[in-house]
This record gives C-alpha cells, sequence and structure tokens, in this order.
C-alpha cells in the first residue's frame, strides 16, 4: 500500500515536470511577444516581460481586414474540410470491418498501396489544375486532404474493437439497412473515435500552408497560416533592406521583429488551445481504443 502511494506521488511529480516543460515554450512565447523591441535586445529573453509593448501584435492587425479575412478562410476549411474528412473516412472504414463485406480484402489492399505509392507531385499539380480546374478555388484546400488511409486504418480497428457484434445484428433483426446502422447505431458509441479523427483532421486543415502556396494566387483566398508566413517572409525583408534599415536608425519607422514572430505564433495557435480541452475526453479514449492490435 504504502509502495503504491510512493509511486503515485512520483508519477505526480513526473507528470507535472512535463507539464511545466510543455507549458513553458507557449508562456516564453506569449511574453516575448508582449515585450517591447528595446528590452528584447537589451535582455534577451524572459518569462516576465522587462518592458511590457503590444506594439507586435498593432503590427500585425494594421491591415485587420485580411486576418479576419484569413481566419474566416481557415475556419471554413477546418469546419468544412474535417465534417467531410471524419464522413468519409467513417463511411470507407465501417465496412472494412465488417467480416462478411466481400470486397474487404482487396479495397483494403487497394487503399493500402496508396500508402507506398502515389502519382507524385507533377501528377498532382497537372491533375488539380487542367483536370479538376480548383486552382484558385477554396475547395483546393479542402479536397486534397480530405482523405487519409491511415486514419481509416485507426477508425476500422475502433469499429472491430469498439463496437459489439450484437448491437449490429440487433439492427439488422429490426430490418434496419446498413446506413441506418451506421448512423443510428454505430457512430453514438464511436464518438471517441470519431472525434480523435477529427481533431487530427481539423489540425491539419488549420496547419495547412503548402497548397496555397502552390494553387493560390488571389489574396482573398489565402488561409491564415500562409498569410502569416507571407508576413514574417515581409518582415524578415524589411528589416534586411538597407534604406529601411537606415530609417529604423533614424526613428523613422521601427518593427518588432522577434516579437512579431511570436505574436503571430500565438494568433495562429490560439483558437487551437482553446478548443482543445474539448476534445481531451474523447481524444484519449479513442487513441487507447484505436491502438488495440487487432
Amino acid at each position: 500500500m504504502i509502495a503504491g502511494k510512493k509511486l503515485n506521488i512520483a508519477l505526480h511529480i513526473l507528470f507535472t515536470i512535463m507539464a511545466v516543460c510543455c507549458l513553458f515554450p507557449i508562456l516564453l512565447t506569449l511574453s516575448i511577444s508582449l515585450s517591447s523591441n528595446k528590452s528584447l535586445v537589451e535582455f534577451g529573453y524572459n518569462i516576465i516581460p522587462k518592458e511590457f509593448s503590444i506594439e507586435a501584435y498593432k503590427f500585425i492587425f494594421m491591415d485587420s481586414t485580411k486576418i479576419l479575412r484569413a481566419y474566416g478562410i481557415t475556419i471554413f476549411n477546418a469546419v468544412v474540410g474535417g465534417t467531410l474528412s471524419v464522413l468519409v473516412i467513417a463511411h470507407l472504414a465501417y465496412p472494412l470491418s465488417r467480416a462478411d463485406f466481400k470486397l474487404r480484402k482487396p479495397l483494403t489492399f487497394f487503399i493500402l498501396f496508396t500508402m507506398l505509392f502515389n502519382g507524385g507531385s507533377v501528377a498532382t499539380y497537372m491533375s488539380i489544375t487542367t483536370i479538376y480546374h480548383l486552382q484558385n478555388n477554396i475547395w483546393v484546400m479542402i479536397l486534397p486532404c480530405m482523405m487519409n488511409v491511415w486514419y481509416v486504418v485507426v477508425m476500422r480497428t475502433f469499429f472491430k474493437t469498439g463496437v459489439p457484434n450484437a448491437i449490429i445484428e440487433s439492427g439488422k433483426l429490426d430490418g434496419a439497412s446498413e446506413l441506418r446502422i451506421l448512423w443510428q447505431l454505430v457512430f453514438p458509441i464511436s464518438l471517441p473515435g470519431i472525434a480523435t479523427i477529427a481533431l487530427f483532421q481539423v489540425l491539419l486543415y488549420w496547419n495547412e500552408w503548402n497548397l496555397p502556396l502552390l494553387y493560390i494566387v488571389e489574396p482573398k483566398l489565402y488561409n491564415l497560416q500562409f498569410l502569416l508566413q507571407q508576413m514574417m517572409q515581409n518582415i524578415q525583408m524589411l528589416n534586411e533592406n538597407p534604406e529601411f534599415a537606415q530609417q529604423a536608425a533614424a526613428g523613422m519607422a521601427e518593427i518588432p521583429t522577434e516579437g512579431a514572430r511570436m505574436a503571430l505564433c500565438f494568433v495562429a495557435m490560439g483558437p487551437i488551445l482553446v478548443t482543445y480541452p474539448f476534445f481531451q475526453k474523447y481524444f484519449i479514449q479513442g487513441l487507447t481504443v484505436g491502438s488495440v492490435k487487432e
């Protein structure tokens, strides 16, 4: 009994240290974003700002219309893309989890084959631009990321291990179709697995910047990550410009370089930090159940 208590205390201490190690970079990033450029040059990075300043956030939101529009595009991509991804992945994983599905083996081989081989970047680019004509279209940031074979495998395992066959058989005895069984019987008890896949896909859509780089030219369709990347490049360019550097030295302009970079990080990850706790319960349970070996 005493050994068990000592083990629990040791585990609590260990996990507390790990939590502090995870929180420290976030707090340091917040502190840097709220520090003046002068104090960062003079004192370096500190967990508590030496000189409080919101100039970095003022600089980022000088043109708030672009930021808000990019937020809207990113939220649309994350919500719509995440929802469609979960539906497609779940509807493909469910029949693969059923032993009585005749095409289970060839379909499983087909989707697993795509994990090893793909058409390559050139073929993908040509298909999206010349066949599907999705260039400068908001759907180009949604459709290419909608399917993930690994998540299909995870959901298939979850359906096989987390959904009792008796529930499916009872639905069949009552005359329910396969689609009705999936929606009214399987989905309600599969929330942990669905929430896990949804969280991963939402994070994928939220952090996506490569697709806009390749296929988006119109600024009004920039998502948040791509816009913030452009802003960071502009900050670096302005600071490397000799003429602008002379103006800054004369007091005519000053770019909060380090503070702006850290502020951009917080602007990008803020909503995710707020929404993650709502998924945490299902996320942990889904990872545990979905990891059971077949």
